[in-house]
């Protein structure tokens, strides 16, 4: 699937997204009567139907490769084998997480040791195919709770804490030596170990915003452990050194060696490293402000504030180098759907829709009025393509039990 399309991005000023002086008021309350445009038509006979009800945020895509997939603007429909999905219309509705306990898949979590670091992940359900959910900068697996016990029933769901984040260990960059350790590279190795370490079979990955392009690089690296790839909203790294002109490189660098090794680093961290900024930098990325819970903001505010958190946030920001998404592309061997809210501040949709060119790119999927994080934001949308993604590209031999 390799392809020798280029994609050239254009340059950006200097600045952290979601330090932006735009603001969203997070108390106020969303309409849900807005229609699609769309006019509604009535949807030929097809196999297998995902069935979008009309509102605000129905699924429209934008481009297909896919043979057979089709859009009106309320429905996606493709054509699946027969032994690819278990029901032959799956409702939204149906499909959202619920609160139901009786119903509810049990998430249990666990702590994996790798290179001698404790890795926390999350796992559930005990058949169907592998799924590897990766989260986001900043994030970790507790972003995934609204998808985890969905998807988990009918297949093996693992969540993992990336190292640096959530309640995976934290080391310290500056006792690791002059060589860069929080890096794209690092995470990939960890996702492909953890496969075979504790999934112990080949995983879809499912990726939010950096944990993209963590995905992208594990199957370039092993080819042989990713059967495909999910991207919501992949990071496309507009702070990258390569995305800035060459007279503000050296400002870059001095701004980045400032944030290290001075006492402004850490006097930052503690400003961002609050409830109140927490809910005001999510409130930024989601379009839909009331799924900014007071239990959103802990599952991502309480692990930064575990020992080395600090560290690894300034290292991170500070970390202008490694793969691009469209240097990754054309390297990998598995199919790849692209999936993006529209409504992202911090990664623009129309910066992203080349990505389609590549030639592992099968699809892109875009998520009307939904922001930076669709699977939590929008899960009833997200969870429905997982399963279709997967179940287009699964055999009935991936229902094979490894979760003990």
């Amino acid at each position: 699937m390799a392809s020798t399309t280029s994609l050239t991005l254009p340059s950006t000023r200097l600045e952290l997204p979601f330090l932006s002086p735009q603001r969203k008021n997070c108390s106020r309350s969303f309409s849900t009567t807005t229609t699609v445009s769309s006019p509604v038509l009535r949807p030929p006979p097809f196999t297998n139907r995902i069935h979008f009800h009309s509102n605000p945020s129905s699924v429209s895509h934008s481009i297909s490769k896919i043979p057979g997939l089709q859009s009106n603007g309320f429905f996606v429909r493709s054509s699946l084998s027969d032994h690819s999905v278990n029901n032959s219309q799956i409702d939204v509705e149906n499909s959202s997480s619920s609160n139901d306990g009786a119903n509810e898949t049990q998430v249990q979590s666990s702590i994996w040791s790798w290179k001698g670091y404790s890795i926390r992940y999350q796992y559930a359900g005990n058949r169907g195919p592998a799924l590897v959910l990766v989260h986001g900068f900043g994030a970790n697996s507790d972003h995934w709770r609204k998808n985890i016990p969905v998807l988990a029933k009918s297949h093996r769901v693992y969540s993992i804490d990336l190292i640096g984040y959530g309640y995976s260990d934290k080391p310290n960059p500056r006792e690791l030596g002059d060589k860069s350790f929080y890096t794209f590279e690092t995470w990939a190795t960890q996702l492909n170990d953890f496969c075979i370490d504790v999934v112990k079979d080949e995983a879809f990955f499912i990726c939010n915003s950096i944990g993209g392009v963590v995905g992208l690089q594990a199957a370039v690296i092993d080819s042989q452990i990713c059967k495909g790839i999910m991207l919501l909203n992949i990071s496309l790294r507009l702070l990258h050194i390569k995305k800035q002109p060459w007279f503000g490189r050296p400002f870059i660098r001095s701004f980045q060696s400032l944030l290290r090794n001075t006492a402004l680093g850490k006097s930052f961290f503690k400003s961002v490293a609050s409830s109140d900024s927490v809910r005001s930098i999510l409130c930024q990325c989601y379009h839909d402000t009331s799924q900014v819970t007071e239990e959103l903001v802990q599952k991502i505010l309480l692990p930064g504030l575990e020992p080395g958190a600090a560290d690894v946030f300034l290292e991170f920001i500070c970390y202008s180098g490694g793969p691009l998404p469209e240097e990754l592309l054309p390297q990998v061997k598995c199919p790849v759907l692209i999936v993006w809210g529209d409504k992202d501040p911090w990664e623009p949709i129309e910066l992203g829709r080349g990505f389609i060119n590549f030639d592992s790119v099968e699809d892109f999927v875009t998520l009307p009025n939904v922001g930076h994080c669709p699977q939590d934001e929008a899960p009833h949308l997200v969870n429905p393509l997982v399963e279709s993604f997967v179940a287009r590209h699964s055999t009935p031999a991936a229902s094979v039990s490894t979760v003990i």
